[in-house]
């Protein structure tokens, strides 16, 4: 096969695994925003030199700014050259995109495949790339079984979900994707949010680890997770999809939720601000008590009343409304949270899945 090739996103994207390498030849920023999973980023302009180049294109013309911008990326190229991919072997394959109309990519392959590398192009570059992703997700999730994760707030659907994938399960979690637990007080210090369509491109790249043949778990998310949105066929999917039903007594509930938010015991004023956020559910007064609570480190009492005054009867109303298998939700009890409880209860349902007890339904 001759080399460099152009290939479009439906093929590559359907042999994603068969490259050594992805290279995203956009600024930092357009990959910062979102990427082909796997992929490094080698600039052939970067930021900064992308504004220049657009700078001398509407001072002067787009042959000046076609001159300079070929001088930087003749220059960006060579530093990669020198550098990220000084190391690759001969028989080296990489795929290489770019955002749209294949310059910057096309820059690239052709020194590549010059030197003898088989470096293949994604024609249409990012965008098609993103076009082919948005299609997937419109249709992998109806070819797929889910198994739903119940239970009301602090029950350790998370925690049961990280026990089954390390049991060997298929596991789609969504709030690990999408940096972010769920809830009002869910974000998680230090790591923003990524941008929607990185959420998505997440998602896409673990839908497309999953066989049909086994059922997926994933937990009983609201269409919204922080600030991101659930890809709505997975959302429909999901909320048509058999339930297993997690039982946690409350006192678990609340040391559970107490180990998983540190940060939030550790800084009254932090938590006081995010229980601002319910002034509209309980009124002043309520929100008052709690901070009150919060500042006088009874944070055992706050998050009890928080579990059975706010977060249970929300739940309850959602997941009954919503998640047509729940009303018939296979009972799974934990019976204490010490460390073995949750890997003990995964084993429990992957017992039941092989015994055919959770049986495929698609």
């Amino acid at each position: 096969m001759k080399y460099p090739i152009l290939l479009p996103a439906s093929d590559v994207l359907a042999h994603l695994d068969d490259y050594d390498s992805i290279i995203d030849v956009r600024s930092e920023s357009e990959f910062g925003f979102d990427h082909v999973p796997g992929a490094v980023n080698c600039s052939v302009l970067n930021d900064v030199e992308r504004a220049q180049v657009g700078t001398i294109y509407i001072q002067k013309n787009a042959f000046e700014a076609k001159k300079m911008g070929a001088a930087l990326v003749a220059k960006n190229i060579a530093m990669h050259l020198q550098h990220a991919l000084s190391n690759k072997s001969r028989d080296w394959k990489p795929l290489i995109y770019c955002w749209r109309g294949g310059n910057r990519s096309g820059a690239m392959v052709h020194i590549l495949a010059k030197i003898g590398w088989q470096a293949v192009q994604l024609d249409g570059g990012y965008r098609e790339y993103r076009r082919s992703v948005l299609s997937l997700l419109d249709s992998v999730p109806e070819t797929l079984s889910f198994r739903v994760i119940c239970g009301t707030t602090g029950s350790g659907k998370s925690r049961l979900l990280t026990s089954l994938a390390s049991e060997g399960a298929q596991v789609l979690d969504l709030e690990q994707l999408a940096a972010h637990r769920g809830s009002v007080l869910g974000g998680i210090p230090g790591e923003p949010q990524p941008s929607q369509k990185m959420f998505e491109s997440r998602i896409w790249q673990k839908l497309r680890s999953f066989t049909a043949v086994r059922p997926v778990y994933v937990e009983s998310e609201s269409r919204k997770i922080g600030n991101l949105r659930v890809p709505e066929k997975l959302m429909v999917n999901m909320r048509e999809s058999d339930c297993v039903h997690l039982q946690t007594i409350t006192s678990d509930r609340v040391a559970l939720l107490i180990e998983d938010y540190p940060h939030l015991v550790a800084d009254s004023t932090l938590l006081g601000s995010q229980l601002d956020h319910l002034v509209a559910l309980h009124g002043h007064a309520k929100i008052r008590a709690w901070r009150d609570m919060a500042e006088t480190n009874q944070i055992t009492q706050l998050v009890e009343e928080l579990l059975i005054q706010h977060y249970d009867p929300a739940y309850l109303r959602s997941i009954e409304r919503n998640f047509s298998g729940y009303a018939r939700a296979r009972p799974l009890k934990l019976e204490d949270i010490s460390g073995g409880a949750f890997p003990k209860a995964a084993q429990t349902l992957l017992a039941d899945e092989r015994a055919g007890c959770l049986e495929i339904s698609k």
